[in-house]
């Protein structure tokens, strides 16, 4: 069975949100094998977003816009990425998390060109939620708090939260961070640059089934 990935994002009071589309598992309050959901309808972003009705070309070129989504057969387990940027024009870098599905997508100028299913905070030290721009990239870096390193590291809060490689287990968590497989992280840390965007959301869910997927 073929089943479509991604997450599509809507900006609301002016504030981008993401929308994940990939179910988390029915188990409350455990880790979660992060599967993937059905796609149903995506026109453009929310009204809110989309520019005037007559600038047909502006909203094209809107990165929030989702033009495709990657495919992912079967379920999406923690260890496993896909990464598919052949074909895919130059445009920028949005990433977008959902803690409850525990993945992350990478969409360049509209197009997902990578998923991946994520380590994120623990209870007590919880990976914040909101819009933040990468503050530094570091592909060497070791953390001095926890003595540990953090390959690929990219930045996103001065408290030190940050995407990097991680080893990415059903029973990992991290201190706030956003774990990543290493041969992800060093991939996305080729695409971003300071001042992207990653938009952290906990399980808003929407459908997708009028986006182009990558078997389309």
């Amino acid at each position: 069975m073929k089943l479509t990935g991604g997450l599509v994002l809507v900006a609301v009071a002016g504030i981008a949100t993401g929308l994940a589309a990939r179910a988390p598992s029915d188990v409350p309050g455990a880790p979660r094998t992060a599967a993937v959901a059905k796609h149903a309808k995506a026109a453009t972003l929310a009204k809110a977003a989309a520019p005037a009705p007559t600038a047909v070309a502006a909203r094209q070129d809107n990165p929030l816009v989702i033009k495709r989504v990657l495919t992912i057969t079967g379920p999406f387990r923690h260890g496993d990425w896909l990464w598919d940027d052949k074909g895919v024009p130059a445009g920028p870098l949005v990433i977008t998390v959902d803690l409850k599905a525990q993945t992350l997508s990478v969409f360049r100028g509209g197009y997902e060109i990578g998923a991946a299913v994520i380590a994120y905070g623990a209870d007590e030290m919880p990976t914040p939620l909101g819009v933040f721009p990468i503050l530094q990239k570091d592909a060497d870096h070791w953390s001095s708090l926890y003595d540990a390193p953090m390959p690929y590291t990219l930045r996103l809060t001065n408290d030190g939260v940050a995407i990097h490689g991680s080893q990415v287990a059903r029973d990992k968590a991290t201190h706030g961070c956003i774990g990543v497989p290493t041969a992800f992280a060093k991939l996305l840390f080729a695409q971003a640059k300071l001042g992207d965007r990653v938009i952290v959301t906990n399980g808003r869910m929407m459908d997708l089934s009028g986006v182009r997927t990558t078997g389309a």
